[in-house]
């Protein structure tokens, strides 16, 4: 399987949708680390199902436990196996789809890839229920993080035609980045969550799903980490990035909006600041040439609508090979973006981690 993340520090996530559990073994996370278990569980209930109208009525509540890789709270070098228990698995709720692949999911090319022998209950290994380990691995690094002066955070930019307010390019603080997270419902600016719960509701009400974009920042970075070409920090992140369920376009600083600007608007002029190098402006997300520049690192990721949706799709038998319809039942997210949000905080902090101990290794 290619379920795995990270090149110094590697992770490989294991385990399906309604199988007995799931979670990642890492191998490389810095030893003597301490892990603040309170903190870890208050940040993987952030993607956890909250029985809100914008998420899931399945009931998790993402557990985790170490079956290896820690001692008396500490990182102690080994690979850390962390398990997370399905609670509340139901996979009779997809017993009519064995042979009707649902539009917009793995379950076709699950069943090409794997003659047909996959667990697809919930999307099996494919469903977004899989980022609750990355969650984990990803809050640990967070942690790992902080202790070096760097901070991720996120927010829900959009919810179909609603919108959030950007986070600011120059000039972000960590309290700043780090308030969305302590919201219930995770905006910039409070003054759009209405408009956003208002949209999630609608498409819920019609038995329908809506997309979304999350935005993610990282401050405390130091220039001169990545290199050019696949060697890149962009190339790392939208590697991991793209490994998130649901995830359809990454982009970085002024991304596709800067393909509609000249070059001096969308260029960055350098400065002093207090004996530092700096640029007046950030369109470059942080990032140039595939290196930091000291800069706020600034991304977005683009997620799908969910595609499990109560209105009647087209579709076919696998084994007949007739055109069919179905309706899909269970329990679903009516904007996966929204829980996405700490999914894209913790793949961003586990490959920051990951990029910075590479650069350790080089000094």
């Amino acid at each position: 399987m290619s379920s795995e993340f990270g090149t110094n520090i590697r992770m490989t996530v294991f385990g399906e949708s309604h199988g007995a559990g799931i979670g990642c073994v890492i191998d490389s996370f810095p030893a003597g680390e301490a892990i603040d278990l309170d903190e870890l569980a208050a940040f993987t209930a952030r993607r956890a199902p909250s029985g809100a109208v914008f998420s899931t009525a399945r009931s998790e509540p993402d557990a985790v436990s170490f079956l290896s890789g820690v001692t008396n709270g500490r990182t102690n070098g080994f690979p850390l196996c962390l398990t997370i228990e399905n609670k509340d698995a139901r996979p009779s709720d997809y017993s009519a789809l064995k042979n009707v692949p649902r539009p917009s999911h793995a379950d076709y090319t699950a069943a090409v890839k794997y003659g047909g022998k996959a667990d697809m209950s919930g999307g099996g290994h494919f469903s977004g229920r899989l980022t609750a380990p990355l969650c984990a691995a990803g809050g640990i690094a967070k942690q790992i993080l902080a202790r070096r002066g760097v901070t991720v955070g996120a927010h829900i930019l959009s919810v179909g035609r609603a919108t959030d307010a950007r986070f600011p390019m120059t000039g972000l603080t960590a309290e700043q980045l780090a308030a969305p997270g302590k919201r219930r419902f995770p905006v910039f600016d409070e003054n759009n969550e209405d408009a956003m719960i208002n949209e999630i509701k609608a498409a819920a009400e019609a038995s329908d799903s809506v997309g979304g974009v999350v935005e993610c920042a990282v401050l405390g970075l130091p220039a001169g980490i990545g290199g050019p070409m696949t060697g890149g920090v962009e190339s790392a992140l939208a590697y991991a990035l793209f490994g998130i369920p649901a995830v359809k376009g990454v982009e970085f600083g002024s991304g596709f909006n800067g393909s509609g600007l000249r070059g001096s608007e969308n260029n960055d002029p350098f400065t002093v600041s207090d004996g530092k190098i700096e640029t007046e402006t950030n369109n470059a997300g942080g990032i140039l040439g595939g290196i930091t520049t000291g800069m706020p690192l600034i991304l977005r990721c683009a997620f799908k609508p969910t595609p499990s949706v109560a209105l009647p799709q087209r579709s076919v038998d696998l084994g007949t090979k007739e055109k069919t319809e179905l309706s899909v039942r269970g329990r679903h997210d009516p904007c996966v973006a929204v829980r996405g949000v700490a999914v894209v905080e913790a793949v961003t902090a586990f490959t920051v981690l990951d990029l910075l101990t590479a650069s350790d290794q080089k000094t």
